[in-house]
């Protein structure tokens, strides 16, 4: 096994003036066994980026080391990766024993008893070993997914390249199979790099997620520490469901202005040094309803969605559009008025120019979790 760097990779395409730059001098380091999630919009480069991991694409300049080997002048066939597609790619006129077995027989010197003997060991540990007669057309998605998986499991590559390999199935399927894509990482320790545009898988399944935009790499890190703590507004607004409630507010010393008469006075007024005009940021789960004639900022509500264990309420204020996570028993309806306000910790502060954070959460995790786990 082994870890990946890549080392300013950029990759172009076209030429001269005409040329697109698709991936923009990332500097990346994964580790060896780690589960690393490329995520980003639609256009944003990771399947480019995961393309060139694999060798289908050439770089126009940078460097790509598995380990201590450069292989970026190494053909795919020669980079000892496995790759899972969102198409699954299955031979139709093959049996499940046969794809899962076929690279085996094209990339190995192994008999057919010992092709046999892999293929009917990584059928057990997916849970398809009676489906190994059978012809893909025969399968549902998810059993289609586990025969993409077992062909490349079987090749015990050093990295495991997947592209939004679940995003053909149903969501409860999905959910289902993320758990299990993470046990079978985790049993065989291959450092996997994994490409989604669906955030919500993203945070579920990595170790570390890459946020992309625009062909740049915008932050790296733990999920919680990205949702906490984004390094700009574009992965504050990207990370987390529903998206975080931003709006811009005036600033007055140490008091925040915004739209509907919204005003919030901070405790801490050095992070608008410098600063007339600011992006607000609050997460709907950190805005909280106070009754009539204690504080808070008046809204109205335009949609409420009551969803069994939580509501979410879709708020106006001056035509900005709020939403906020609370408890299931307050069941306000649409049309009706609330006020809401929120903890000073909570809030979020942006650049309104570059985007860059200003204030973020405190990111008390790495204590929340050694209180809770040990060993």
């Amino acid at each position: 096994m082994s870890g990946i760097q890549l080392q300013t990779l950029r990759k172009e395409f076209g030429d001269g003036a005409e040329s697109v730059v698709a991936v923009e001098d990332i500097d990346l380091e994964i580790d060896d066994g780690e589960f690393l999630v490329l995520v980003g919009p639609s256009g944003c480069g990771k399947t480019t980026t995961l393309r060139c991991i694999a060798g289908l694409e050439d770089v126009t300049s940078g460097t790509i080391m598995f380990g201590a080997t450069d292989v970026t002048p190494l053909r795919a066939r020669d980079r000892d990766v496995a790759m899972v597609f969102q198409n699954y790619a299955l031979y139709p006129h093959m049996s499940v024993r046969k794809n899962i077995g076929f690279g085996l027989r094209l990339s190995t010197q192994l008999s057919s008893a010992e092709i046999d003997t892999r293929v009917e060991e990584t059928a057990e540990m997916l849970g398809i070993s009676e489906l190994l007669g059978d012809k893909p057309k025969e399968l549902s998605g998810g059993q289609q997914q586990r025969v993409a998986l077992g062909r490349a499991i079987i090749r015990e590559p050093e990295v495991f390249l997947m592209d939004e390999p679940l995003s053909n199935l149903d969501a409860k399927l999905r959910a289902q199979m993320r758990t299990e894509l993470q046990e079978l990482q985790h049993t065989l320790g291959t450092t996997t790099v994994y490409v989604t545009h669906d955030q919500t898988e993203a945070m579920a399944m990595g170790d570390r997620i890459a946020v992309m935009n625009g062909g740049v790499l915008q932050q790296v890190g733990r999920p919680e520490e990205v949702y906490l703590s984004p390094t700009n507004e574009f992965v504050a607004d990207f990370i987390g469901s529903p998206s975080i409630n931003l709006f811009t507010a005036t600033v007055d010393g140490r008091s925040l202005s915004g739209p509907g008469g919204f005003s919030y006075d901070l405790s801490d007024p050095t992070v608008l040094d410098g600063h007339d005009r600011v992006r607000v940021g609050i997460r709907p789960e950190d805005v909280g309803l106070v009754p009539h004639g204690e504080g808070g900022t008046e809204a109205t509500v335009t949609v409420a969605e009551h969803m069994g264990n939580e509501n979410f309420l879709y708020l106006e204020l001056a035509g900005q559009e709020l939403t906020a996570r609370i408890d299931s028993a307050i069941r306000p309806e649409a049309g009706q008025t609330i006020r809401f306000t929120f903890e000073e910790e909570a809030l979020y502060l942006f650049d309104p120019e570059t985007g860059a954070s200003l204030k973020t959460k405190t990111d008390d995790a790495d204590a929340d979790v050694a209180a809770l786990v040990s060993g």
